[in-house]
């Protein structure tokens, strides 16, 4: 797991003396280096022969995440930063069907999940591709 949290024993208060005092600065210093510490992953689009397409970099708060949810994700990503009047849902379906006929691969750290339930393994500084294909010319 790329988090772990204090173990909670269950009490309310604490047990002794000792436990009682605390260093309210030392305890708002570690919340706030594991609420910045979440891992970002970066989500490209490339097309083959062409020049690199957007950049998108996306928290992520598990470490593994099924493929059509991470393309669920990307899309909703791609619809609220473009502003368009456009359905994130039916943007979704089309994606994934897209992604069904061979339309695009999907690379995670330079290697390629081929099925949509496939699990994805993330971590901070993570890159995943969108890799449009297209037909070699004359063939």
């Amino acid at each position: 797991m790329l988090f772990s949290y204090p173990a909670y024993d269950g009490s309310i208060a604490p047990r002794s003396a000792a436990e009682r005092r605390w260093n309210e600065s030392e305890t708002l210093s570690e919340c706030s280096v594991n609420l910045c510490a979440l891992p970002m992953i970066t989500i490209a689009d490339e097309v083959t022969g062409a020049p690199d397409g957007p950049e998108w970099t996306m928290d992520v708060f598990e470490e593994e995440v099924r493929l059509d949810e991470l393309i669920r994700r990307r899309v909703f990503l791609e619809v609220a930063e473009s502003g368009a009047q456009v359905d994130p849902e039916e943007r979704t379906r089309t994606t994934l069907e897209a992604f069904g006929r061979n339309g695009f691969v999907v690379l995670v750290d330079d290697r390629q999940v081929t099925a949509l339930d496939d699990k994805v393994h993330l971590h901070a500084g993570s890159r995943i591709t969108f890799l449009k294909l297209v037909p070699l010319v004359g063939g």
